[in-house]
């Protein structure tokens, strides 16, 4: 099971928010450290707000687009 961090950017959806996960890597030929950004729609059954830092997890298919639910709110 995947476990990410990230961020909550939007929670106006009835029991779904946006989350906001920042990854950075090394660059294989230029050593630069490059941040990558992808957004995942999540089950908000936690009740996060926008703003909180959260941990996701991944789960079963909830509908068709989410995939992944909040398991903790790190930092409201």
């Amino acid at each position: 099971m995947k476990k990410l961090t990230g961020i909550v950017i939007s929670d106006k959806m009835a029991s779904a928010a946006v989350v906001m996960v920042e990854t950075s890597w090394r660059h294989p030929l230029y050593k630069k450290t490059v941040k990558r950004s992808k957004k995942y729609l999540v089950g908000n059954a936690k009740g996060a707000k926008t703003q909180d830092h959260v941990v996701i997890t991944e789960s079963r298919p909830l509908s068709r687009k989410i995939r992944f639910v909040i398991t903790e709110i790190v930092k409201k």
